[in-house]
């Protein structure tokens, strides 16, 4: 018997380390040549570690949310024979996309703008592919972290319900079957089993007081989760933020975005996102430099003359930013398929990398959880980032006259060192002008 030590490759990516995001074996497993044996993060992507040789796993290099530097050993396996011959380089397949910061767009409601892009529902990201060799129970108890993540096979009458390995734990160690709770999205999410342990069919209402009472858990921080917070943590740590916040009465905006709908044909519907890109689009030119990234490090602040928009999108794995390369020269029907074509790959993991890199300004939205104003953090190395809120009628004078108006509160975050409060502002009520008469979103 022979000890081969397999070390971590140079994935191709200018990277000196990356982190053990899930093994998909463990010690004492025998694995086959080309099996997938872990999951490594880059700053770039997830990709599928696979075994060079065949044999019996001896060593691992840790657990999920270490780091292994290029060149260091990830596992080491028993192999038959005295000598082992060199192998050829391993395959890594990319399993997740680059993700970036920024806040949540929740799905299309059908009502203002809470008809916002990114999605509660849909499928789940991809996740690592479970193992053909399963540890013992013993290993299992004695090294958990080293086993992938997978959670119970769903109960008659589950095969057809949308749930995550968690939620379907969760809904098993709780006596739930997840065929009788209602998802708020496409799929049913840990927010929805709170809610059927409320108010479940035949339970009617319960306080919270007399709830069961979950144990207390403790979850490490890796993966994508872990790139979100030291992104969001490097946002705020670098960039002095400010944030503006101007109402908006949108009642003939959303006047036209009906009519706009009941003559759609096969168009997709349209919700108040696109418009609102539109106008961001219009108004722009004459503000540079909010459509801007800065290298801090070099002192230098492009400006760029493409508006290549970013959309905060909220997935299962965490937050992605798909990118709408050029919206200024796309019109509303078609930022309205993009908008529905990059959210769908961002939540079923499809995503490619260069369709999750190089935004130059961020658009996000909280949907019908908009509440009366956010202070989004910006998406660095970008300058600013816009968050529309959710849109409310609310009695406003016109003249003399007491009418029912929708109105809308718009936000944005820029950095100071770059941009100044009175440009934001001036900006934002170019924005407002053109939201306030949408005819002129369709003149040149």
């Amino acid at each position: 018997m022979a000890l081969f030590t397999f070390k971590l490759p140079d994935i191709g990516e200018g990277i000196s380390e990356a982190e053990i995001v899930g093994w998909h074996v463990a010690v004492g497993d025998r694995v086959e040549e080309d099996q997938p044996i872990a999951d490594m993060m880059t700053d770039k992507a997830t990709v599928e570690m696979e075994s060079p040789v065949a044999g019996i796993v001896v060593r691992l290099a840790g657990e999920p949310g270490d780091q292994i530097p290029i060149g260091a050993m990830l596992v080491e396996i028993e192999v038959e024979g005295d000598e082992v011959a060199a192998p050829p380089p391993p395959s890594v397949e990319v399993i997740e996309a680059e993700t970036v910061g920024a806040d949540d767009i929740l799905p299309d409601t059908g009502r203002g703008t809470a008809d916002a892009v990114g999605g509660g529902g849909g499928a789940p990201l991809a996740v690592p592919a479970e193992t053909t060799s399963q540890p013992s129970k013993a290993e299992q108890e004695a090294s958990p972290l080293h086993q992938p993540a997978a959670g119970p096979p769903p109960r008659a009458g589950e095969e057809m319900v949308l749930a995550s390995p968690a939620v379907r734990a969760r809904a098993k160690d709780l006596g739930i079957d997840l065929a009788q709770v209602k998802a708020s999205g496409e799929h049913v999410r840990h927010a929805d089993l709170d809610a059927f342990l409320l108010y479940g069919e035949g339970q009617g209402y319960r306080p919270a007081g007399r709830s069961a009472t979950r144990p207390d858990e403790q979850i490490k921080v890796i993966g994508m989760r872990r790139r979100i917070a030291e992104n969001m943590a490097a946002s705020k740590r670098h960039i002095p933020h400010f944030t503006y916040v101007e109402e908006i009465d949108v009642t003939a905006l959303e006047e036209l975005r009906a009519q706009l709908n009941d003559g759609r044909g096969d168009r997709p519907k349209l919700t108040m996102l696109p418009l609102l890109i539109v106008a961001l689009c219009k108004a722009l030119p004459d503000f540079p430099m909010l459509n801007a990234r800065y290298d801090d490090e070099a002192g230098v602040v492009t400006r760029h003359g493409a508006v290549h928009l970013g959309l905060a999108t909220q997935t299962d794995a965490g937050l992605m930013v798909p990118v709408i390369r050029d919206a200024q020269n796309r019109n509303v029907w078609q930022l309205a398929t993009e908008i529905r074509r990059l959210a769908d790959a961002a939540r079923t993991g499809k995503a490619k990398s260069e369709e999750l890199s190089g935004s130059t300004l961020t658009l996000t939205s909280l949907g019908p959880l908009g509440g009366i104003a956010t202070t989004p953090v910006i998406n660095r190395p970008e300058v600013a980032i816009i968050g529309p809120n959710r849109v409310i009628e609310r009695p406003m004078f016109r003249g003399k006259e007491i009418v029912a108006a929708k109105l809308m509160n718009l936000s944005i975050s820029c950095d100071h060192r770059v941009v100044d409060g009175f440009d934001a502002a001036s900006f934002v009520q170019a924005v407002r002008k053109l939201l306030e008469a949408p005819a002129f979103l369709f003149v040149d």
